[in-house]
């Protein structure tokens, strides 16, 4: 899992710019809002690369590979990790949060469901 902070690129007395994603194509942004103690994902994709920048609030990101152990990471407004494809996925809302999902392949708009593969024992 490789998680980075990001930090502003630019920041004066009318705020900060901070740019969460640069030479990447993205087919979709996704806007997810998470109640303390939801739990979103438990799936992976097998053409899909999903980018998921954490605007606000926390969560705890679990991934795996297949037949490995997961690991977890809390992450805080400003974290942003890339999960590649056939990599499991999901995160549990430590705190309301708000989250942006940027996202490469066919798993889009109405497509969400064609590249989204459920696990058949969550990670959380």
């Amino acid at each position: 899992m490789k998680v980075a902070l990001l930090k502003p690129a630019h920041v004066d007395r009318r705020g900060a710019i901070t740019d969460i994603l640069t030479h990447e194509s993205v087919d979709a942004i996704t806007l997810i809002t998470c109640k303390k103690g939801s739990v979103r994902g438990n799936h992976y994709h097998k053409k899909t690369i999903q980018h998921t920048y954490v605007v606000s609030g926390r969560v705890k990101y679990l991934t795996s590979k297949p037949g490995k152990r997961a690991v977890s990471r809390v992450l805080k407004a400003g974290h942003l990790v890339t999960s590649p494809p056939g990599e499991n996925h999901t995160f549990q809302a430590l705190a309301d949060s708000i989250i942006l999902s940027l996202s490469r392949g066919p798993r889009r708009g109405f497509d969400f469901e064609k590249d989204v593969f459920r696990l058949p024992k969550p990670l959380a």
